[in-house]
């Protein structure tokens, strides 16, 4: 089916637009028309820019969304209908974005589409949510796997905002020391070679070094500026294709101590989402390739897939993920204590918790040692700048007596 944005007017007379599934303008006109709306126009959205079209960003607000499923889980358990409780979140909706979503979720839950594909429709919602409603859909236990999806998203935004905060001092460190050096090499540096042509004196070799990297710096930054903005271009465009992914990530979590923080947090990222998702009924293997695809590390997310299928041919678990060599012992060690005792949700979450804290604990270490290293690079750096320029001043100051 092809996409069209849609522009209509309910029977109070209220104007909205929405994009909407359907097979042909004429389709998407008449089932309107069926449900008693008036129909201004149909037009493909592939002639529009859909950022223009509805204002769209690629994703919802992680708070707004959190709010809403809150507000969303105490009317359904309060026994109010799904479309009667989309209906009082939509007028109390003050996020414009998820305003125009929730809209266009109410009217295709009215016209008899599940929750879960009116969600998926969208195509902005995390798979893990429209997987977790689908999962209410078919248990009949809406609220319980709601509640565990909302208890996942708050703990998975303490950990980030924990994780920014840990960063936030480190990168206004590297900003500035970027900051500063350029200033020194392109601006300062070349004012001390104007003084020092007008002294005409001899200059030592470090002195002479320093102000042609200056003037050079200075001459030909433009460059320098293009041939990096070529270059973050094309490694970024590599890094859309799947071996370009693959290999930047494989270097990533080769690199010491940051390569280790990474894998621990991609392990925790994907015991959570999984654990969460077989608290709610889901089975293994549609479990698995939901979590899996919440990866960002492309070289763990082919080890999941890899993992998935092995267990759809019967395997377990653990021994799935051993076999990929992508998790680590300990981790693998406790899932198969887990499958043992057929108690694999709650050791998944004990992964996640163990680490979580792990990566917190492992971040604060490395930036307790990365901050040092940047201050005594900033102050070598520095140094042999002013010295190299100063130390003709003070030369021409001992001739002078």
């Amino acid at each position: 089916m092809a996409e069209f944005l849609v522009k209509l007017a309910d029977e109070q007379g209220h104007l909205k637009q929405q994009v909407e599934h359907g097979y042909s303008e004429a389709e998407v006109r008449e089932r309107y028309a069926q449900q008693g709306y008036l129909v201004y126009w149909v037009k493909p959205r592939s002639l529009l820019t859909s950022g223009a079209a509805l204002g769209r960003r690629s994703k919802v607000k992680a708070s707004s969304f959190l709010i809403f499923n809150q507000q969303f889980l105490t009317l359904i358990k309060a026994g109010l209908p799904i479309l009667t409780a989309l209906d009082l979140l939509i007028k109390r909706q003050r996020d414009k974005f998820l305003l125009q979503l929730l809209d266009n979720v109410r009217e295709r839950v009215k016209g008899g589409e599940l929750l879960s594909d009116a969600f998926a429709a969208q195509r902005v919602f995390p798979k893990m949510y429209t997987t977790t409603l689908m999962a209410g859909e078919k248990s009949g236990n809406m609220e319980e796997v709601l509640s565990r999806y909302i208890q996942y998203q708050r703990l998975v935004q303490t950990f980030r905002k924990k994780l920014a905060v840990s960063l936030v001092y480190p990168a206004l460190l590297v900003s500035v020391v970027t900051v500063m050096l350029v200033f020194l090499v392109t601006y300062v540096v070349p004012k001390f070679a104007d003084l020092f042509e007008n002294l005409g004196a001899q200059l030592p070799t470090i002195t002479v070094i320093m102000l042609k990297v200056g003037l050079n710096a200075q001459k030909y930054a433009w460059a320098v500026v293009l041939a990096l903005i070529i270059i973050v271009t094309l490694v970024w465009r590599w890094r859309q294709s799947d071996r370009g992914a693959e290999r930047i990530d494989q270097f990533l979590l080769s690199l010491p101590l940051l390569g280790e923080i990474r894998l621990k947090y991609q392990v925790a990222n994907f015991s959570r989402v999984l654990a969460t998702l077989l608290q709610g009924g889901l089975p293994l293997v549609p479990a698995m390739e939901t979590a899996g695809a919440s990866m960002s590390s492309r070289h763990i997310l082919n080890g999941i897939l890899g993992a998935t299928e092995r267990v759809r041919e019967g395997q377990g678990l653990a021994k799935s993920l051993e076999q990929q060599k992508i998790f680590p012992d300990l981790a693998v060690e406790m899932l198969e204590v887990g499958e043992s005792t057929g108690a694999l949700p709650a050791m998944l979450a004990s992964v996640a918790e163990f680490y979580e804290e792990d990566v917190q604990t492992a971040l604060g270490a490395a930036m307790a040692l990365i901050e040092p290293l940047i201050l005594i690079f900033m102050a070598v750096v520095v140094g042999s700048i002013l010295i190299s320029l100063y130390l003709p001043i003070f030369t021409l100051g001992s001739g002078i007596h």
